[in-house]
């Protein structure tokens, strides 16, 4: 059990000054508000050196738990630390998740319509082989190891959960192998494809070390997805949560079946049934035809403003609504009205870009007649750009709303800088010298007792990954210097900290694989090796050391021993990345055809033809100031100007105004619709309805309700979706090559209406007569 904090707490000081308190930890009429305390004392309470906007002024008040109520409705705030954690069985089932799902995934990564096995997946599935093991492995000891010690804990399933779904993603890396082989005609041997790899989903894990003193420890860094982790390792295993208060009503784990049931019987209706209830572009029904109809509310090529849909999949695209705050909601809603429903309009039926000869939402590179970019017209036998090819071929066109991604990733990446230096620069300097067992909460002071990893550990993964990176793109013609490679690692190594503190609070991260492409575009242009290499040691080790982080505090949470997760990670990273490349080998070796558009049975490799031709449209940066018509690259060039000055306005009208608003107002604004597109309203507009009527209405009107089953709702929705799309994809869709249904399920209109008319074929609002081009006469 956790002993009393030493800390000040806002309940112990209202006791004092004679207020109470009810059940929900809510102040009862007549209580002083938080207003009149210190602000030290709050500080202290919280752990956070700024303004936190996720502090619940009006629900902090329990002595020795976290300040945050999110926090307290999915974490217990007790440990037991002889609960087995690190045993045979948790390793072995752990090991063999962490083989099982990366592979399937590696396998179904080239396939359309394909299927991923998300982490939510494996922690269901995890629960029943635990309680198996648990029910029928022999009690012998083994070289003093107990085969069999007793029931399955969640301590162990966090473990085992972590090794499956530490690589359960196919490792960026391996795109990089695929499009070398498939574009590029590289083959090389399994050393160099391990090494590319092993290096760049790794070394990401060494600056763990010093990431975690600013993104685990404190109780302000919340990290809300891993709450929804939280609760639903809490509901399999019937632990005690802390916040109930006496809140009636059906227990959480009956909630958590419901919801469950619900979610995965309701999913064959729009996964499967009636897709139309997923793309409900109910609008484009009534003249399917109409090009500007169609780019205005279409939801496959257009901007989406039927904003209905009945599918929790479309909901959840960007992240559980139920996990996310509501201030980053409404940010990142006001952002995409702005950007999107304003400014792509605008931009796009003024035929600025020469938009209206493109779909105004396409990850597609269309050239002047209209037609996808074909980039094997215009490389050299050795994979390097021919100019001279490029002039006499065409200039390369992307969509509004890609280009407008683009500025906003651009904004994003200055706007970060620049908030994290206005608002955290006092929490990091704070946190660079504090201990973990001077941390505020409860969380930090039970995690103290631990041993901690040492800080050799993350120096001996940063050398050894360092240098398989050097070998890989030193003894292979990589087209890449080292220095490219070191200055990759410092970009990546920069962002962690501001990007990790900007995701921990609004769980949204800022991406880094524009600025990388912009970057070495420049630096070394004709070079698309080169460029994938250099944006996937910058961005990816970024992302993975947040994943990473993410775990850790996940773990920090459940209370798991650090140096026990260190292990975890890296073994279970270690093993997937390998045995995703057997997969990969294996399928290039064996299945004919592979990544040929017509391949007969879906291996189409949608993601590696999208990888191989963003390394060409980057590759041609260096050229791009040559078009007669520069307004795009003027335009977007301007983003990182807007993105610098943004956040200096509302943090100055704040520091005059400390109560309204303004203190909300976040970089996610401009990153918050990164994945715009191929996402459209129908992903941003009721997932920010949901947003607000949960986390803003319920959670106002009905604490306790919120308290108790928010974060179970949000993981019976997510994994029942999950579970179902999967029994979907293996039952229905994969056998028989697709043939089920293929007569009856699959052709009637409820099934082909969203993906007709001139939303589905993406037909843009000017049309080319043959032979006709668009575009500059000159690039």
């Amino acid at each position: 059990m956790a002993e009393p904090s030493p800390h000040y707490t806002v309940a112990r000081e209202r006791r004092r000054s004679g207020n109470s308190i009810d059940d929900d930890g809510k102040l009862e009429e007549g209580a002083t508000t938080l207003e009149a305390l210190d602000k030290n004392r709050i500080t202290d309470i919280t752990g956070a050196e700024f303004d936190d906007p996720n502090l619940d002024k009006e629900h902090i008040a329990f002595d020795d738990e976290s300040p945050y109520p999110e926090v307290r409705s999915a974490v217990a705030n007790t440990d037991d630390p002889t609960m087995p954690v690190s045993t045979l069985r948790s390793w072995v089932i752990g090991v063999m998740w962490a083989i099982l799902i990366p592979g399937l995934n590696q396998f179904f990564f080239f396939r359309f319509p394909s299927v991923t096995i998300t982490g939510i997946v494996a922690q269901l599935l995890s629960f029943p082989v635990g309680r198996a093991a648990a029910a029928f492995l022999p009690n012998w000891t083994i070289f003093g190891v107990r085969l069999n010690p007793g029931p399955f804990t969640v301590k162990e399933h966090v473990l085992v959960t972590i090794m499956a779904t530490v690589g359960w993603q196919s490792a960026y890396a391996t795109d990089i192998i695929a499009v070398q082989r498939v574009y590029y005609g590289q083959i090389y041997n399994f050393s160099y494809q391990w090494f590319l790899v092993m290096s760049t989903q790794l070394i990401g894990f060494s600056i763990g070390g010093i990431a975690k003193r600013f993104l685990v420890s404190p109780p302000s860094m919340i990290w809300p997805i891993n709450l929804v982790n939280c609760a639903l390792f809490n509901t399999l295993h019937s632990q005690q949560y802390a916040g109930i208060g006496t809140r009636g009503g059906i227990s959480r784990e009956r909630f958590f079946v419901y919801g469950f049931m619900g979610s995965f019987t309701w999913y064959f209706f729009p996964g499967y049934i009636f897709q139309a209830l997923s793309y409900f572009s109910w609008v484009t029904w009534i003249k399917p035809n109409n090009t500007t109809i169609a780019q205005l509310f279409g939801y496959v090529h257009g901007m989406g403003m039927s904003t209905i849909t009945f599918d929790w999949s479309q909901i959840a695209y960007i992240g559980s609504p139920l996990a996310t705050p509501w201030w980053a909601e409404a940010n990142i809603f006001a952002g995409f009205v702005f950007f999107f429903w304003f400014l792509c309009p605008v931009l796009h039926f003024t035929n600025t870009w020469f938009a209206e000869y493109m779909p105004i939402s396409s990850r597609t590179s269309y050239d002047n007649t209209g037609n996808e970019y074909n980039v094997t017209r215009i490389l050299t036998p050795e994979a390097t750009i021919d100019l001279e090819a490029y002039h006499s071929y065409s200039p390369l066109f992307i969509s509004t709303t890609f280009a407008i991604s683009y500025g906003l990733s651009f904004a994003s990446i200055t706007a970060t800088l620049m908030h994290a230096f206005l608002y955290f620069r006092k929490q990091i300097w704070v946190q660079a010298r504090r201990a973990l067992h001077e941390q505020a909460d409860v969380h930090a002071r039970l995690m103290a007792r631990y041993p901690q990893v040492p800080e050799w550990w993350y120096l001996v993964v940063f050398g050894s990954m360092f240098a398989l990176g050097i070998i890989s793109i030193e003894v292979w013609p990589s087209q890449m210097p080292v220095w490219a490679f070191v200055l990759a690692l410092i970009i990546a190594f920069t962002y962690i900290i501001p990007i990790g503190m900007i995701q921990a609070i609004t769980n949204q991260q800022v991406g880094l694989n524009v600025i990388t492409e912009l970057v070495i575009g420049y630096a070394l242009p004709g070079r698309p090796v080169a460029m994938m290499m250099f944006k996937t040691w910058g961005y990816i080790t970024m992302a993975q050391a947040l994943q990473f982080t993410s775990d850790f505090k996940l773990g920090h949470y459940m209370k798991i021993p650090p140096r026990t997760m260190f292990g975890a990670q890296v073994l279970a990273a270690v093993i997937a990345g390998t045995v995703q490349l057997g997969v990969q080998a294996w399928m290039f070796t064996n299945i004919p055809n592979m990544c040929d558009p017509h391949q007969k049975d879906g291996f189409i490799c949608p993601s590696t033809e999208v990888f191989g031709a963003a390394s060409i449209i980057v590759s041609l940066d260096q050229d791009f100031s040559s078009l007669k018509d520069k307004l795009i690259t003027v335009s977007l060039v301007f983003f990182f100007l807007v993105g610098a000055v943004a956040p200096v306005i509302p943090w100055a009208l704040s520091k005059k105004y400390p109560n309204s608003f303004l203190k909300y107002v976040n970089p996610v604004i401009f990153s918050g619709t990164g994945l715009i597109p191929p996402a459209t309203a129908i992903n941003y507009v009721p997932w920010a309805a949901v947003g607000f009527v949960f986390q803003y209405a319920i959670r106002r009107r009905y604490f306790s309700w919120w308290t108790k089953y928010n974060y179970v709702l949000s993981a019976a929705l997510d994994s029942g979706v999950a579970i179902s799309i999967v029994v979907i994809f293996f039952c229905l869709q994969f056998p028989q090559n697709g043939a089920i249904g293929a007569e009856t399920i699959q052709k009637w209109w409820g099934n082909t209406v969203p993906f007709s008319g001139a939303d589905g074929i993406g037909r843009p609002v000017r049309s080319l007569a043959p032979g006709e081009k668009f575009g500059p006469l000159t690039w």
